[in-house]
């Protein structure tokens, strides 16, 4: 049998080794692992002490002998995120898009390491992590805004109520993630995350009942007020709207549409594409969401007829701007007035404000790539429902048929309910 020690490194932490003797280059063969001691009546106790420090080092003996040890990084979780997790993953945008990074970087700055962030990778317990996501659902757990003023009364309001679940269940899909990572590369044997379940969303119903009174598309009616609306607008910030509410682009996709990909013979625009996030003033360009979102919309005349104007616009200010003209050889169709991309938010801001003008009912910008299908559907019959649901999986560049039908079931509903109806007539009177 392996001979072993106890060494005291601290308080209340020690270290266990176990002598395998020497390895194959002559160096010492000592596996390590750190034992930390929380409850104070064992601390107090040297007989109680020195059972528990006995046992967790046979339990050691038995892993390492077995071969099932797997030896913990000395590093702490900020080190493994920062230095390990962050350069060989998270950078990586086949893993994460840098919109998500940036998100994912949020919760981790702000709330993951100021927690975690001192502890071994191994320390980290499951119950650890489930008192951390409750308490993040008591009053006093949002975080103050960093604006360097006075907090106002509704600042004040809001800072005392919980988080919503959506939030809680984004920092425990951040946590899910990273640890799922150190389990995979054998930094620690088991995922502390295993067990541990996503806060469910307590406000179901109120949301449900939210989005039937204020749904996030908009009808035929509703969406004639908007286009009447765009007419009294500039013609870029027309068609950027119309884009999406009507060619059903993400906003992403229109940030990084250029000429090139406007073909006015056959009415279409070409999506291969994406700015989707802007990075210290540069925007970060990557492929559309999914294979399928590679894409050719149609369009209709009308618009590609006014697109064509607006292309005759933006030549005559790039010539205008001359050396002022910040898109070098590049040929984004809308841009911050200098040849540059926006920023990648500045669209559904001045969305936003274009509602408040001209008081249309406000839903997200993504809202209007939704209503674009909604409009497709909505006068077509039961039989056409499904050739009809293919077409807008194409166009929207969904990868799945079912991500279509599922975002669409409330139309679907409807068209199957006025086909029904028409076997009204022969109803007893």
């Amino acid at each position: 049998m392996a001979k072993g020690s106890i060494e005291k490194r601290g308080t209340d932490t020690w270290r266990l080794t176990i002598d395998l003797g020497y390895n194959a280059d002559g160096s010492r063969n000592r596996p390590r692992k750190p034992v930390t001691v929380d409850d104070p009546e064992i601390l107090n106790s040297k007989k109680l002490l020195k059972k528990y420090l006995d046992d967790e080092l046979y339990k050691f003996r038995k892993e390492v002998e077995s071969g099932e040890y797997i030896k913990p990084e000395k590093m702490t979780f900020e080190q493994f995120v920062i230095n390990e997790w962050m350069e060989k993953y998270a950078t990586d945008t086949d893993n994460l898009s840098p919109a998500t990074l940036a998100n994912y970087e949020r919760v981790i700055h702000t709330r993951l390491i100021p927690v975690f962030g001192h502890k071994q990778l191994d320390e980290i317990r499951t119950l650890s992590i489930v008192t951390f996501l409750k308490n993040l659902e008591k009053p006093g757990a949002r975080l103050p805004p960093k604006t360097g003023k006075p907090l106002t009364e509704k600042q004040l309001k809001r800072l005392a109520e919980p988080l919503d679940a959506g939030t809680i269940g984004y920092v425990h899909r951040v946590l899910k993630n990273i640890f799922t990572r150190a389990t995979e590369w054998q930094l620690i044997k088991t995922n502390p995350m295993e067990g541990v379940k996503k806060p469910a969303d307590k406000n179901v119903r109120e949301k449900m009942i939210a989005q039937r009174i204020s749904p996030q598309y908009y009808d035929e009616d509703e969406a004639q007020q908007v286009v009447d609306a765009l007419y009294k607008e500039s013609r870029k910030w027309r068609l950027f709207i119309l884009g999406s509410m009507i060619g059903g682009c993400r906003r992403g996709e229109l940030n990084g549409l250029e000429w090139p990909f406007v073909n006015y013979e056959q009415d279409i625009i070409t999506i291969e594409n994406n700015i989707p996030y802007t990075n210290n003033g540069q925007a970060v360009e990557k492929d559309p969401k999914s294979i399928a979102s590679f894409r050719d919309v149609d369009m209709p005349k009308w618009y590609m007829d006014e697109l064509a104007k607006y292309e005759e616009e933006w030549h005559r200010e790039k010539e205008f701007l001359g050396d002022q003209w910040e898109g070098g050889k590049r040929q984004f169709v809308f841009h911050n007035g200098k040849g540059k991309p926006y920023y990648y938010q500045h669209a559904s801001k001045w969305w936003r404000r274009f509602c408040e003008r001209h008081g249309i009912r406000y839903i997200k910008f993504h809202g209007l790539r939704h209503s674009s299908g909604t409009l497709l559907l909505e006068d077509e019959d039961d039989a056409n429902v499904d050739s009809i649901l293919m077409a807008i999986q194409r166009r929207l560049g969904h990868a799945r048929l079912s991500t279509t039908s599922d975002i669409y079931v409330h139309v679907t509903k409807k068209v199957k309910k006025r086909t029904a109806g028409k076997f009204d007539k022969f109803a007893r009177k």
